[in-house]
């Protein structure tokens, strides 16, 4: 998959990805970061959170052939060699059973919590530069950031 087909599919995503991607808001506002159509090694998944080492693919009608069955078994072993935890989910679970999804991940990501780190606070750079606010500078409201990722 190219820098193009993973723009695309970012763009257009499926309805299961979108109902999972507002499913998963609350563990994004708890501090998991999810990322879209990510490359792997030479694999793309559909969701991953790096920081949980977790990967989420949500499968369609055509993940139920033999040689998708193959290639998904494949996959998910090359990710699990590198240490990835592989979370898999249909399309009809994600559209009728959305608590039942969320609740599979919310324990998934319980259980690998050690790798939640807090960032660091932002350090002031070596080089100098930026610039200093006054108080009060700051007073207006800064609109929201659009969910692009």
């Amino acid at each position: 998959m190219g820098k193009e087909l993973r723009k695309k599919l970012r763009a257009r995503p499926t309805v299961p990805e979108v109902r999972f991607w507002r499913l998963i808001h609350p563990l994004r506002t708890q501090g998991w970061h999810f990322r879209k159509q990510v490359q792997l090694g030479n694999h793309y998944v559909d969701l991953a959170c790096l920081q949980a080492g977790l990967v989420v693919e949500i499968d369609g009608d055509r993940h139920g052939a033999e040689l998708a069955f193959r290639n998904d078994a494949t996959r998910d072993q090359y990710l699990q060699e590198r240490g990835f935890f592989v979370l898999r989910s249909s399309n009809e679970d994600v559209l009728a059973n959305p608590e039942g999804v969320y609740q599979l991940l919310a324990a998934a990501l319980e259980g690998r919590q050690s790798n939640l780190r807090a960032s660091p606070p932002p350090q002031p750079s070596s080089q100098g530069g930026g610039c200093q606010i006054e108080s009060g500078a700051l007073s207006r409201s800064i609109p929201p950031f659009s969910e692009r990722d």
